[in-house]
Formats: structure tokens, sequence, C-alpha cells
């Protein structure tokens, strides 16, 4: 009986042992399941022509690199070292491996056209990157533009050899289509040079050594050279080996394609004086996957995505390899703090694991322990401590992912602040570096312009130190290292003298400035150094944002209490968003709030709290703003190591170099230029005054804050020349850029952008809006003083080709529409000789010196002369093509008499009507 008890009992137990085990594994892969289970995986398919050379890797760096940002990314790599069948062999085996969309680079373009076709039929998304093949079965397409690349490389060496000499072009592998595109581009362009000569095209193949080998062979040929143009950087240093160890010609000039960062390319090449000149020619590895990505989504993606290319040559290979040495280390830190993630989560995956572990052995222990003495109490004193450390474990996870959550807002917080920090550092390290500069490259300068500079250079030194002072006092505030040193003193003759100090500036502005106290004195603990930043910091800001002619009123009261200051304005007034986020560190809303006033409003509600009191905002769009302090009295409030005897005087130089107004009137020039107009569109007054005095020597100047008053002075004055912030108060640089641009009255200005934003994401945006150039700060004066003189003589010789009798059909296509249009109605009236200006402007929708500045702008003649012009073009073809008498032909051609059309038409083509129809149109030139 009891041996039957006891095989009962330990059966039980196997059993107890055999469900708890299901239990506990079912324990340890239920998160596994549930991570795994909500997001959908993708196998993309990677087949490369070569991976083995350095452009290739960087290509395939570039896509590991972003897949770090897509967990739900797979890649499967495939090289086919140069071989088209292997290439077709391995795409072959990609579908197999079931991926859902293939990325090919192919090594050429027709014979892979049939598999890629199959596997696109097969519904597979297909992105050809870099090299096209010969069918239009992809869904994208991404890669440089190989036939601007060849155009910009032939533009190159025609200046460079200054249009006479002798090149050998060394060509990528034939069947390939950026070889083709970049000889045909490159040949094209040298179609106009006829005294350059390409005298030998060699085969590299895309290789040094095969470059290197064709080099020895065709020695006599480069040793006639004077310039040598590679499709690749690569087969330069094969040329040049050969070139210096076996040639005379030790002159030979080297041109290349890629420009890639590292030790031994493109970019070190240049510094070695290897290279004369390379072009930049993206991998497009990074657009790839997330292009990839964005198709897996189900979102549309482009057609063809042109990856853009730059020149670099000594002029700008420093700057750019410096630049590409720290995006390297930056993106070794990224991969760094990618592996050090993986073995973060790897390790929390293992201390889970861990966790799980010993509460399956805590539960199997209390569960034995149990079955010895009371099976049913123990099991439930044990399913009731499982149930608290389940509810711990939650507890502990939730705190885990609070954490997490607040690291990463923080992270971000941190990179918002660095970008807002080095944003805002330009415009005044613009207005240090810019006067410096010409300081130092003038060899003589007037006493009064070297004053002038100088104290432009300290006014923006010490904005600097008042920024950097503020962001020690931030870090200070963050570290609960900034101790309040109260003293009690009378704060109405505190603030009244605060008020004092902006009474010029008042006045200069004309602007109402009033203290009002109910009290005549009032004795209250405050720091005083910390209060007068407050006060200062609402007063300046109140100043900056009410127009001439407002009110700035400080009052002062006390209530039950507490004492409150208000600092009352009638300007611009905020938004409710604005309103509510006032007090956020960098918050801009629609306006475009400087790091002082991100940093100045946070810092001040700071100081307010260290007294134990509060600050408060009531604003309403376009009435006005008030801020309100409140401070509580007496000293109950405060410990005794906040409280201090005596408080520390206040430096005079706290409020000194404050930004003034300046009047509108001396930010336009009248200075006579052979040059034109410009119009400077800038909201910072010291960049904008400094850039009116700089330019003003050699153009006509006009000025403007923001956009919308820059508009009204391009219709009204039609500049020649347009240079414009991007961060602008209500529209921007950006928009402005791309109104003028399409409005056909305004298309012809060439547009400078000069900003802060120097992220290339932003200069792609500017010139996709229609800038002309875009400058960063901080810049060279001199250099965009030439900038700007390059503008107008390129300006000057499209005049020239417009004025011409026919139209290019390269030429801008808003100033062919727009002279097309003109012709047309001239032409519409021709026979008509009462025709006008004034109709003629009336039937264009432009005013008449819009009219005339616009043609003149173009053509470099009045309208009446284009009229005059018309009309003689017009009686030339009825001379050629009709029997027509003279009088006939002058009166259908809109001149009044046959005696002036003679006159006239003897005088423009030196020769009478009848010698022109004689000869058929052909030309007597004059001696």
């Amino acid at each position: 009986m009891e041996m039957n008890s006891l095989n009962k009992s330990v059966i039980c137990q196997k059993q107890f042992i055999q469900i708890f085990f299901l239990i506990i594994s079912g324990i340890l892969l239920f998160p596994s399941c549930k991570e795994n289970s909500n997001q959908k995986h993708y196998k993309i398919g990677f087949s490369q022509c070569t991976g083995g050379d350095e452009w290739r890797r960087s290509m395939l760096l570039e896509m590991q690199r972003e897949l770090f940002f897509h967990p739900d990314l797979e890649l499967v790599y495939k090289d086919a070292v140069n071989s088209t069948q292997t290439q077709i062999k391995q795409i072959n085996d990609l579908m197999k491996e079931d991926i859902d969309l293939l990325i090919i680079s192919p090594n050429e373009s027709a014979p892979l056209a049939p598999v890629v076709q199959e596997i696109f039929r097969k519904g597979i998304p297909v992105i050809v990157l870099d090299r096209k093949i010969n069918t239009d079965a992809y869904s994208t397409f991404i890669g440089a533009n190989n036939i601007e690349i060849g155009k910009a490389v032939g533009n190159f060496v025609a200046k460079k050899l200054k249009g006479k000499g002798k090149v050998v072009e060394v060509l990528g592998l034939e069947s390939s289509s950026p070889a083709q595109e970049r000889h045909k581009a490159f040949s094209d362009v040298l179609k106009n040079y006829p005294e350059i000569n390409v005298i030998k095209e060699l085969q590299g193949q895309w290789e040094k050594d095969t470059a290197r080998k064709v080099a020895a062979q065709n020695i006599g040929a480069l040793q006639e050279a004077d310039l040598v143009f590679a499709h690749n950087d690569v087969m330069v240093k094969g040329i040049y080996e050969v070139c210096h160890k076996n040639s005379q010609n030790k002159n030979i000039l080297f041109v290349g394609i890629d420009g890639l960062a590292g030790p031994h390319n493109g970019l070190q090449m240049l510094e070695d004086k290897m290279l004369t000149a390379t072009f930049l020619y993206p991998t497009g590895g990074e657009e790839a996957i997330k292009v990839a990505s964005q198709i897996l989504a189900g979102k549309a993606a482009q057609r063809e995505y042109k990856l853009n290319s730059i020149q670099i040559d000594s002029s700008n290979v420093k700057g750019i390899k410096a630049q590409s040495d720290k995006l390297l280390n930056q993106q070794e830190d990224i991969q760094k703090l990618n592996t050090e993630i993986d073995t973060l989560e790897n390790t929390f995956s293992s201390e889970r694991n861990k966790l799980y572990f010993t509460i399956a052995c805590l539960f199997l222990t209390l569960s034995i322990s149990a079955w010895a003495f009371y099976l049913v109490k123990e099991k439930q004193a044990a399913n009731h401590q499982l149930a608290l450390q389940n509810e711990q474990i939650t507890l502990q996870k939730d705190a885990i992912e609070n954490i997490s959550e607040k690291a990463k807002q923080a992270t971000e917080d941190k990179l918002r602040f660095y970008s807002y920090i080095s944003h805002e550092f330009k415009t005044p390290l613009s207005l240090i570096i810019s006067p410096t500069d010409e300081l130092l490259t003038l060899k003589a300068i007037s006493q009064k312009d070297l004053k002038s500079n100088l104290q432009l250079v300290q006014k923006n030194a010490y904005r600097l130190l008042r920024l950097v002072d503020q962001l020690l006092d931030l870090r200070k505030t963050d570290a609960g290292k900034l101790l309040l040193q109260a003293a009690e003193q009378d704060l109405v003759m505190f603030v009244r003298e605060i008020v004092k100090d902006f009474q010029n500036k008042a006045i200069k502005n004309a602007i109402d400035l009033q203290f009002f106290s109910q009290e005549n004195d009032l004795k209250v603990w405050f720091d005083a150094e910390k209060l007068d930043k407050v006060i200062f910091n609402l007063l300046s800001n109140a100043f900056k944002y009410t127009p001439k002619g407002g009110f700035i009123h400080v009052q002062l009261k006390v209530k039950q209490n507490n004492v409150f200051i208000e600092v009352k304005d009638n300007g611009e007034g905020m938004s409710e968003k604005e309103k509510n986020q006032a007090f956020d560190l960098f918050y801009s809303g629609s306006k475009h709030y400087s790091l002082g006033t991100g940093l100045g409003l946070a810092l001040s509600k700071e100081f307010v709290n260290l007294h134990q009191g509060d600050i408060e905002v009531s604003s309403q769009k376009g009435e006005g703003t008030t801020f309100t302090i409140l401070l509580p009295l007496g000293d109950q409030h405060l410990t005794e190591n906040e409280k201090i005897d005596q408080a520390p005087v206040i430096s005079p130089s706290v409020h000194q170099f404050t930004e003034e107004d300046k009047p509108d009137s001396t930010l336009n020039g009248s200075q006579e230029s052979e040059y034109g107009t410009i119009l400077v569109i800038e909201d910072n007054t010291d960049l904008q005054l400094f850039l009116v005095e700089k330019l003003r020597k050699e153009f006509n100047i006009i000025a403007s804050k923001s956009a919308e008053e820059g508009w009204d002075k391009i219709i009204e004055n039609i500049p020649d020349l347009i240079i414009s912030d991007v961060m602008l108060p209500g529209i921007g640089g950006f928009e402005i850029t791309n109104r003028i641009k399409t409005d056909f009255r305004t298309s012809h200005i060439p547009v400078i952008l000069l900003t802060a934003k120097g992220h290339i994401d932003d200069q792609i945006e500017g010139i996709k809006a229609g800038a002309d150039v875009y400058l960063t700060k901080p810049f060279n004066t001199t250099y965009l003083i030439e900038t700007i003189k390059t503008l107008f003589n390129n300006r000057t010789r499209v005049q020239r080709r417009f004025s011409s009798e026919f139209l290019f059909k390269n030429e801008n296509k808003s100033e062919k529409k727009f002279l097309n249009e003109l012709t047309a109605i001239i032409e519409k009236h021709i026979a008509d000789s009462t025709f006008s200006v004034e109709r003629l402007s009336q039937e264009m929708g432009m005013s008449r010196v819009q009219l005339y500045r616009k043609v003149q702008a173009l053509l470099q003649m009045n309208v009446n002369d284009y009229i005059t012009e018309v009309r003689l073009n017009k009686a030339k073809a009825l001379l050629r093509d009709t029997d027509k008498s003279m009088a006939d032909i002058a009166f259908e051609a809109g001149f009044n008499s046959p005696a002036y059309f003679t006159t006239l038409f003897k005088q423009k083509n030196n020769q009478t009507p009848s010698e022109y129809r004689k000869n058929k149109g052909g030309t007597i030139f004059k001696n």
C-alpha cells in the first residue's frame, strides 16, 4: 500500500516536473516570439560586377552602414569579379533564394538585360545601381550623371590647356554605360576646341594593372601628351607610375574621376599632386538601401535618382578631404557605437535568460519543497511568490524602457543643441573673420576703417562671450551647481536703472519706454546679477520684436505677499503654440529665434525658479506680449546658504554691446557702378551693414531685412543681382529664391544664398530652388565680391548671345520663352507703324519700366531698338523671298516712309535694300 502510494507520488512528481519545464520553456520562448512576430523581414539580393576596387568597397560599406538603420532588411551579397557570365549565374542563384528585391550593379549593359527582365516580370522590384542596362524592366535607377561629369571634365581640360594641347584618354570597360557616356560627353565638348587633340584612346577597363600595361605599350603617345584623362582615379595611378618611370615629360597633367577619401584614393592623390583634378562620383550605396526600404514598405519611388558631382582640385581639396576624413571618423564612431549596442543587446538578452532561468530554478526549488510537506498549501504560496516576481520583472522592464527612452531623448536634445550652437555661432564668427581677413589683406587702411572693423569684431566677440556665459550658466543649472546669492535690496531702484540703460535705444527707435511702480522703494531679497540678466533679456526681446513707434512698458506692483514685474510691448506677439513653448530650450516656432533668445528665455526661467518665483507669458498674435515675473517677499523661502550680507556691484559691461537698430536709409548705396545694382536681404543688422559697406565700393546697393520687403524692392527696382540669407523671418531664403526664378519678370536675376546652413542637404535644396551660388558662413569677402563679378560677367556673355539674330536652343528656357513671347507680339503688330512700347508692355502684362529693365538686362539694348531690329529682319525676309516693291516692303515691315526705311537699312547693314536683294542676303562688311 505504502509502495503504491510512493509510486504514485513519484509519478506525480515526474509529471509535475515535466509540466513545470514545459511552462518554463514557454516563458523563455515567449519574449523572443513576441519580439519576432511584430516586424516583417525582407531579403535583398545585391549583385555587384566587382568588389575589388576601393570605389566598389566604399559602395558596399555605405550599404552596410545604412542597414544598421533598417533592422528589417537582410542583404545577400554576390561579387561577379568582372565576369558577366558569373553575374548572370549569381542573379539566378539569388532568385532561388526567394529575395524580395534585387539591387544590381551590372558589369555590361547588353548581356544582363534578359535575366533582369525575367526577374522584373516575376514581380520582384529591381534597383539598377551605377551602370545602366539595355532594358526598361527595372523599378529605379540610382547613379551619377556620367554625361554631365564627362562634360565637366571636357570643360575643365579645355580651360586648363587654354584651348590647345594633346590629350590621352584612358577609358573604362568599353561595354559599360559609364565609360560610354563619359567618353561621348568628353568628346562632344572637345569638338568645340579644334586645337585640342585626343592623340590616343587607351582601354584601361577600370583596373590599375590593365592601365599600367597599356601605358607601357603606348609610352610614346604619353610622352607627347600634355594631359591624361582617365575614367577613374585608380587607372590614373597606374598611368602615373609608368609615365614617371619611363617618360622624359614630367609635366603631364592627370585628371580622374571618383574623388574617394582614404589614404590611397583620389583626394590623397590630389594632395600628393599626382592628380591635377578629380570629379566626385558618388557610389549611391546609402541611397540604394533607402530606396529599397521605401519600395518594400509600399511607398512610391522615383524612376531615377541622379547623384550630384563636384570638381575637386587644389583650390578645394583640403576642405573636402578634411570633411571626408572627419566623416570617415564619424562613420567609424557610428560603427563602434553599433557594435557596442549589439554587445549591450546580447548582454541584455543573456541577462534576461539568466533571470528567467533563475526564476525557473527558484520556482522548481519551492515546488519540490512544497511537495515534501503540504503540496497544495506550498503550491499556492509558490504561485503567489511567482506572481510577485513577475510583477517586479514587469516594473523593472518598464523602468529600463523608461530609462532607455530618456537616454534616447537626451541624445536627440544634445544633437539638436550642438546644431543650434554651430548655426548661431556662424553669424558673429562671420562678422569677426571677414573684417579680420580684410584687415590682413589690405596693405594700407585708414584709421576710420580700422576702428570700424575692430569695433565690429569687438562687438561680435562680446556677443559670442555672452552666449558662452549663458551656456556655462545653463550647464551649472543642469548640474545643480548654480547657487542663489540673494541680498536685501531696493527692487524699484534696481529695475529703474536697468530700464534707464535702454533709453538711448528707445529714443533711436522711436519707442515709448516707461517704468511704472506703485511703490517709491521696496526691499526685496534677490540675486542682483541673475535678476539683472532676466530683466535685461526680456527688454532685449521686447525691443527686437517691437516696431518703431511702438511702446514698451515696465510695471512693478505688490499683491498679497508677492511682487510682480511686468514687461509689456505692442510688438509682433506670439501664436498659441509659440506662447506655450516660449521657455522651451531653442523652440523657434514660425520665428527664427536666435541661440541667445532660446537660451535667454530658458535661462531666465531657471533664474526666477531659483528665487522660488515664477515667470509667465501672455501674448496674442499682432497685439503684443507681456512677460510677468513673480517674486516672493521676505526671506522665509531662502536657505542660509542662499543669503549674503551685501549685493555685488553689477559691472557696467553687462549692458554693453547690445544690438542697435540702424535707420534703413543708411542701407542703400548710390555709388555708380559698371556692374549694376545688388539687393541684399539679411535680417541681422550688423551683417547687413557689413555687406552693404563692403559691396557699395564697387556696386549699387539696396538692402532689406525680410523677404517680403525684399520682394517689393525687387519688383520696384529689378536689381541685377540678389544676395539673400536663408534663415529669414516669415518667408525664407529658399522660398524667395524660388519665387524670383519662377516669375518671368525676375527670372533672369542671379541669386546668391549666404547662410550658416552648410549641410549638403541644405545646399542641394538651395540649388533646387534656383540659386546660382550657395555660400556658407563664415565667408571670405574677397571671394564673395569675385563671385559677384563672375556672375555679372557671365550675364554679359549671355546678353551678347541673346542679342544675336538667332536664339541658341541650349540657353535658359525661361529667358528664351520670354524673348519668344516678346518677339511674337512685335511680329503680330509689325505692319502697324504706330505700335509703341506702351502697347507692348500692356500685352506683356508688365509695366514699362519693368519691360525696359528686363530687355536691357537680357539684350543690352532698349525696347525701341529691339522693335526696330525685328522690323529690319522682317524686311530682309521680304527682300530675299518676294518681288515686292521697296515701298510695299517698308510699309509691311512697319516703317512710316520708304526713304526712312532705306536710310536705316543702309545704316544697319552697310548696303541699300536693293543691293541686299541683288546679293540675295549676302553681307558687305565694313572696312
